[in-house]
């Protein structure tokens, strides 16, 4: 029987609506770096204003990833999803209206907090509507949509600004929205996870441990790796991590109960996704530029050119959601980060010589099928390894994990980027960042090895039984 006649209505009605809020979430994280040039010209920004346009939505959307998941469980996923859709649209208006640096980068920040509601609950909704032996296909399709959006913001940013203004790289939000809240409160049914006490402890420590963490990230090209600001940084970062950790450990019922982590699969999963949204963030945001660079392209002209990698997104991914079903993910996730790590690689050495764009059109070919491959098993893996009605939270966990790892990724891209002579010496810089994108792809793959193989279909090995926590 195919996938279609064994889907009802309510379960399309589900992933298509929350595949829209994802792919608005994921567009936004990309989407304003072909702008920024027009926004420093519009709004007289500097270069480390420009960058906390980007990163202000990182930042918000990291840190609330697992607030945000907790409070959907506790007051339901369907109307907590539509809220952050409200609230992500309205942010979207007050960056299109932001007469200043300061209010875009606020607006900015206020959109990554719609967004921390929009994502986990989405796979939430995903998880309470499909069993265990069709969640795999869903996140498939749930997961091409969301890359697509990923590695097609700079296309798409590019031709709304080339075409409009950059302030309707913003305005297309609002619609949108406006669509898809009424229907998500008709058409999705009501659900809950587990019925326990908000841990306003736990979510305080760990909003300002992600927060201390990211920020040491996301400054440390800036104001240097051994300053005191980032050391300091990382160091409160971790230490509010630890007391996250024994304040959980002690809690009667913890926002994250810390025997998830005891599931290899879920643990693994969590681990590759970090590597392989480090990998893939990074990638986009210096191969958008350099076609820019090496062949003279324009913003949409230059997302075209990305197409032989974004469209495996599309193609791929439903495909090994359903292969997720049937051979488990520990194959695909090795298999699909090897591959990206070869891709990677593979341009970072093609770019050294002389180069025609044909010459990227396999590499390209190459990683995006990789990408397609993990990005569905990682998410199954991490989230279909935990019982069913704790997919709100390990929802959250592989966000926050995903996020993380796109922040790092960019950041420690730029660093070799820069040490490299940057601008001055471009493509040595491109090389290398390239180089150092295989390696975060190879060391996701070694990661999804911790994953255990599938015995049987839909069932996966080491799967946890509901702990004390979720009765």
């Amino acid at each position: 029987m195919s996938s279609k006649v064994r889907t009802t209505g309510e379960q399309r009605w589900v992933l298509g609506l929350a595949s829209i809020g994802s792919v608005m979430v994921a567009l936004d994280v990309l989407v304003v770096a072909a702008a920024l040039t027009t926004i420093r010209q519009d709004l007289g920004a500097g270069v480390e204003e420009l960058e906390w346009t980007v990163n202000a939505y990182s930042l918000s959307f990291a840190m609330l990833l697992l607030t945000a998941a907790a409070l959907g469980d506790r007051w339901g996923r369907r109307r907590t999803f539509a809220a952050g859709l409200a609230l992500f649209s309205v942010a979207s208006v007050g960056c299109a209206l932001a007469t200043s640096v300061p209010l875009l980068i606020g607006a900015r920040a206020l959109q990554g907090v719609g967004a921390a509601v929009v994502m986990p609950l989405a796979m939430g909704l995903l998880g309470a509507a499909f069993p265990p032996d069709r969640r795999g296909w869903a996140i498939g399709i749930f997961s091409g949509l969301t890359g697509l959006a990923v590695l097609g913001g700079p296309m798409i940013g590019g031709a709304v600004t080339e075409g409009l203004a950059w302030q309707w790289i913003f305005w297309i939000n609002v619609p949108v929205g406006l669509i898809a809240i009424p229907l998500v409160l008709s058409k999705i049914p009501e659900s809950h996870g587990p019925v326990r006490r908000l841990d306003l402890g736990g979510a305080t420590l760990i909003t300002l441990a992600v927060l201390g963490l990211v920020w040491g990230v996301v400054r440390g090209a800036i104001a240097g790796w051994s300053s005191p600001e980032v050391v300091g940084s990382f160091a409160l970062g971790a230490l509010l991590l630890l007391a996250f950790l024994a304040w959980e450990k002690r809690a009667p019922q913890p926002m994250v109960p810390l025997t998830y982590f005891r599931n290899r699969a879920f643990s693994a999963g969590n681990a590759a996704g970090f590597f392989l949204t480090a990998s893939l963030f990074g990638a986009v945001f210096f191969l958008a530029q350099f076609m820019q660079v090496a062949f003279g392209s324009g913003p949409l002209e230059a997302g075209l050119q990305l197409l032989p990698w974004t469209a495996t997104l599309f193609l791929v991914a439903p495909i090994a959601g359903r292969l997720v079903d049937r051979i488990g993910e520990r194959p695909l996730v090795f298999t699909g980060l090897a591959l990206q790590a070869v891709g990677m690689v593979w341009i970072s050495q093609v770019s050294k010589g002389t180069l025609q764009y044909s010459d990227l059109v396999l590499p390209l070919i190459v990683a995006g099928c990789g990408v397609s491959m993990a990005m569905p098993a990682t998410q199954s893996a991490s989230v279909g390894a935990l019982p069913r009605e704790a997919v709100g939270i390990a929802s959250g966990i592989y966000g926050m994990m995903r996020q993380l790892g796109g922040v790092a990724g960019v950041a420690v891209l730029a660093a070799v980027f820069a040490s490299a002579g940057g601008y001055e010496s471009f493509a040595t810089g491109f090389s290398r960042a390239l180089a150092v994108c295989g390696v975060l792809s190879l060391l996701g793959a070694l990661a999804g090895l911790g994953i255990a193989v599938r015995r049987s279909t839909g069932v996966a090995v080491q799967q946890l039984e509901p702990v004390e926590e979720m009765r």
